[in-house]
């Protein structure tokens, strides 16, 4: 079976012959959507080799014109958007100037094949007359790599691979770990990627606390509900899976940081503006916190996914935190999976047909989202 079907007939895989081309049959049908007599038009920025299938499959129906460029977009690359109502980008920082050009040039639909949608000035989008969406994909990849990196910081796995690096073989250096299930672990965030942690973490045996401005039910049958300043307090691993709104911006700071346990762990596999750099790395620094493992940081843009080896950063925080023998850093993949890389481009592109249409679209966001301007 052809990989992109597999949302369509994992339940199915026993079946052959005419049951499976039954099946594979039902999920052309479920692209119905596609075939549409209205012209649509998208070009994907950004596009990395990994993804080409994936558009070549999703991309290949009749009456969607789609063209790939490894461009990211700015005021110059914006002219390969000439003609094209739509685009699909990832997590480039889309600017005033270049939203600007891009519009000069017909685009009137920005679909970012990300759930995280602050590296788009919304404010300046909405002005220009532009709407934007994201997408969803499978919570597991994001989850999976969270309860990963909390085993790997109460481990002192960074510690006891470089001492081993070293040949040096002893118990000594900090490589004695903790517990998972000994532990308070405090989720921030209770969406799918938060409700699917806290499902993984249940079969660990942790108290597990619960911090969101909408409680679910399916939350509580692994978890307690507390309000910030008591997540803060009582948890000795803090786990990050809020989205990065203004409400939120540096939720992780001085003053936060002074309510958590000395030696508290801090896991962040959402966005980096939910932290304050300095605050955070005073506190990594004073021994408050004990261990951190991120795979997102603030200014991160223009740095991840692009190949930097032999360059000097501009960015002297990844810098400094890569120093730290208590700090496992990741360059923004706990995302990264076949089945996440499929979601993302075909809800893309599912997104940018439906908003050219006038069809119901799940992803776009609303007006009101974003601060800024242009």
């Amino acid at each position: 079976m052809v990989y992109y079907y597999s949302r369509f007939i994992d339940e199915s895989k026993a079946f052959t012959g005419l049951t499976a081309s039954l099946i594979v049959l039902r999920s052309f049908r479920l692209y119905s959507g596609f075939m549409a007599e209205k012209k649509v038009k998208i070009l994907a920025y950004s596009c990395r080799q990994d993804e080409v299938e994936y558009f070549a499959f999703f991309g290949g129906q009749p009456n969607v014109e789609l063209s790939k460029s490894g461009a990211v977009p700015d005021e110059e690359t914006a002219a390969l958007a000439e003609g094209c109502t739509c685009i699909s980008i990832i997590t480039t920082p889309m600017t005033p100037p270049i939203l600007r050009a891009l519009f000069e040039r017909g685009v009137r639909f920005i679909s970012t094949r990300s759930i995280g949608y602050d590296h788009i000035d919304m404010k300046c989008a909405l002005e220009l007359g532009m709407r934007v969406g994201n997408v969803s994909y499978a919570p597991d990849a994001v989850s999976n790599y969270t309860v990963m990196f909390m085993l790997m910081a109460i481990r002192n796995i960074k510690n006891i691979s470089r001492l081993a690096l070293a040949q040096d073989f002893s118990l000594q250096g900090g490589v004695q770990g903790r517990n998972l299930g000994n532990l308070t672990v405090g989720i921030a965030g209770t969406g799918r990627i938060g409700q699917r942690v806290i499902e993984h973490l249940s079969g660990f045996g942790c108290t597990i606390l619960a911090y969101d401005k909408v409680e679910t039910e399916a939350v509580r049958r692994h978890a307690r509900y507390v309000g910030w300043e008591e997540l803060c307090a009582a948890s000795d691993i803090i786990s990050l899976h809020i989205p990065a709104s203004a409400d939120n911006y540096h939720i992780i700071n001085h003053a936060s940081l002074l309510k958590m346990k000395d030696g508290v762990i801090l896991i962040n596999t959402a966005r980096g503006s939910l932290i304050d750099t300095p605050a955070f790395l005073d506190a990594l620094e004073s021994g408050k916190i004990g261990a951190a493992a991120l795979d997102v940081v603030e200014d991160e843009g223009y740095l991840y996914y692009n190949n930097l080896e032999g360059r000097v950063l501009p960015n002297r925080d990844i810098a400094v935190l890569k120093s730290y023998p208590n700090v496992i850093l990741t360059p923004h993949t706990a995302f990264y999976t076949d089945q996440t890389v499929s979601d993302m481009v075909e809800n893309s592109l599912k997104s940018c047909v439906a908003f050219v249409r006038g069809e119901e679209n799940p992803w776009e966001l609303p007006s009101a989202a974003g601060t800024g301007g242009c």
